[in-house]
């Protein structure tokens, strides 16, 4: 028995038109089948109108769609993120930190820009949060990016801004036909082509884009507690600063999703009722800035995304112990989209 005609198949064999009178057609009826090849409902594709006249109609939207749905969940996925991070971390790094690697990052930092590539790693492998440090009152930068900036800024990791003007040159041809006066080909009109240029000035075409910390050609940002938006400007300025060939590479550090349960605790033990908001689902998480990497917001800059793991609380078992629970505390919801207080820390 032959195999039953694909879905595409029927339908593309339904809109066939066939001749049913002097100029009048209308497409057969078709019988739509399930990917395994039993029938489904007949659809009738035609009508008639108030005068008898056979007309045409398309298949119902809803199969239509689903005809498009096949499609496009088919279709293979372009995608920037490296699968494999290979042995280019310390041991016990990635129980620190979640890595994500797009564009070979990891690879162009290991291998290009080592000197600086160790010293970063070197740096966060050191790093730790106190549990205080979450629950204190947010402001203008944090005490968790103050402490980066003790730690990075004696080694030359350095708050940096690019900023500059474009000149566009206009090249401007003209041909002009004269007639020569002398010489062997004397009485010939001969034609004549001339350039001149003309340049035009765009001021502040490229202008405050800044990266907390710039050392050799490596970019590194930390985002701790702000809205979600401000990955746009980080990695806006990452690509910035990569297609003007100044970084190699950048490297963005925030908030795993795995302090979602540590928060959740610690909004138990606290008398603060905005703690959750604060840590809300429109602030930098890490799920934020991966559906932009995966968009391809950063260009083409190589980008390593870290996530700081509960591991990282240092002392979060001994703050419980000095903290018991006075209230109770909903989980905290990464997917919702609720209004988060602008006091981020």
């Amino acid at each position: 028995m032959p195999p039953p005609p694909s879905r595409a198949a029927t339908i593309a064999q339904a809109n066939n038109p066939v001749p049913v009178g002097p100029r009048q057609s209308f497409p057969r009826p078709a019988t739509l089948r399930h990917g395994d090849g039993q029938p489904t409902e007949r659809v009738d594709l035609r009508f008639r109108n108030r005068h008898g006249d056979a007309r045409p109609f398309l298949p119902p939207p809803d199969d239509a769609m689903n005809l498009l749905s096949c499609i496009h969940d088919t279709a293979p996925i372009i995608e920037a993120k490296d699968s494999d991070l290979g042995d280019l971390f310390p041991p016990g790094f990635l129980d620190l930190y979640e890595v994500h690697s797009y564009r070979n990052a990891a690879r162009i930092l290991a291998h290009a820009c080592t000197a600086e590539f160790q010293e970063i790693i070197a740096q966060l492998m050191e790093f730790r949060i106190r549990t205080e440090d979450i629950v204190a009152a947010g402001g203008n930068k944090s005490q968790i990016a103050k402490s980066m900036d003790l730690r990075l800024n004696p080694l030359g990791w350095n708050e940096t801004r690019i900023r500059g003007d474009l000149f566009i040159t206009k090249m401007i041809v003209t041909h002009e036909e004269k007639r020569r006066i002398a010489g062997k080909n004397r009485g010939q009109t001969v034609t004549e082509q001339r350039q001149h240029d003309e340049i035009y000035k765009v001021k502040g075409f490229i202008d405050g884009h800044k990266i907390d910390f710039v050392k050799g050609r490596v970019a590194f940002d930390l985002e701790w507690n702000s809205k979600d938006q401000t990955f746009d400007r980080d990695l806006y300025a990452a690509r910035t600063f990569y297609e003007c060939g100044i970084v190699s590479a950048g490297v963005l550090l925030t908030r795993s999703a795995e302090l979602a349960p540590l928060f959740t605790e610690v909004a138990r033990r606290v008398e603060m009722k905005n703690f959750q908001n604060k840590y809300g689902a429109s602030t930098t998480w890490m799920k934020k800035l991966l559906y932009r990497l995966d968009a391809g917001r950063g260009g083409g800059c190589p980008i390593l995304a870290l996530g700081i793991r509960p591991a990282l609380v240092s002392d979060f078992d001994d703050w419980k112990a000095r903290h018991p629970v006075i209230r109770h505390a909903v989980a905290l919801d990464l997917d919702g989209h609720g209004d988060d207080d602008d006091d981020l820390g």
